[in-house]
């Protein structure tokens, strides 16, 4: 009985020592549809990653959605999840070419845009015009060079135009390209201070050791701090329709500058890579 005791317990602690060291399992999927993720609980979605995700279709919604000519219609619920980041390198020489850094992205679970409202507006020639409106359409993200250099910048499609050629067919389908341009917001606000007390709108005019030498221009940038507006570019390619919900999915490509600290530096190129889901009703 001693020997059959002693085998039990060293099994049972083998059993529990495995099951510890082993990663759990999500009971969610990590792709769910627009209606899954509406029907999970606030227990069920907290602490799992799934309120960064977008909305999926199935790999069978490859079918149309007809748009009558002149029309509005309102796009709602748009999300845009990013999956990859790369930073524009400036070629050391002129024999190199420009290319683009894979980097890292260290804002885990908060980098997805979503519930953004858009109008959509067919013209006379067939073509679209796509014009954002609302929504939680910015998200502060960084993400870090293989080097270790850490690149903050505000991913966004503030006040997006896009547009959409003529494919032949009156409406969306997989053929269907947009592509526009969008304000990038400054990553600080004006009433943000850096380390040494200087802002925008407040704060100390400069912050040096000789306050006569604020005014220098390789200081100048650091002590004068502005909030400007830039500009990014993104391209949103439909690979999926379902013409029965009014539901559309694809990937995207954002090209966009990074934070400047309120002027103090030069930006750096990010581009962004993701997919993307919105719903298509009549305005």
């Amino acid at each position: 009985m001693g020997y059959r005791s002693v085998v039990t317990a060293l099994v049972v602690f083998c059993l529990g020592f495995l099951t510890a060291c082993s990663p759990a399992v999500s009971t969610t999927p990590d792709v769910l549809t627009y209606d899954q993720i509406r029907s999970l609980s606030y227990d069920q979605v907290k602490g799992t990653g799934l309120a960064n995700k977008c909305p999926q279709l199935s790999d069978q919604a490859r079918g149309s959605l007809p748009l009558a000519s002149g029309q509005v219609y309102k796009i709602t619920d748009l999300c845009l999840e990013p999956t990859s980041f790369f930073v524009k390198e400036e070629p050391t020489n002129k024999r190199q070419g420009i290319q683009y850094l894979p980097a890292k992205l260290l804002t885990r679970l908060t980098s997805s845009i979503e519930q953004v409202e858009a109008d959509l507006q067919v013209k006379a020639d067939g073509s679209l015009v796509l014009v954002e409106k609302d929504g939680i359409d910015f998200q502060a993200i960084t993400v870090q060079l293989p080097g270790g250099e850490r690149v903050p910048f505000l991913f966004t499609i503030k006040e997006l135009v896009a547009t959409a050629g003529f494919t032949g067919f009156q409406g969306l389908n997989t053929s269907t390209d947009f592509e526009g341009d969008y304000v990038v917001p400054s990553y600080r606000s004006g009433l943000f201070l850096d380390p040494k007390g200087r802002g925008v709108a407040t704060g100390y005019d400069t912050a040096v050791a000789l306050p006569a030498a604020g005014t220098d221009e390789e200081l100048a940038r650091a002590n004068l701090k502005s909030a400007g507006i830039d500009e990014g570019h993104i391209s949103l390619q439909i690979a999926k329709v379902d013409g029965s919900t009014g539901e559309i999915a694809g990937t995207f490509e954002s090209e966009q500058p990074s934070d400047t600290d309120l002027g103090a530096r030069d930006p750096l190129d990010v581009k962004v890579r993701g997919v993307f889901y919105a719903r298509v009703n009549p305005a």
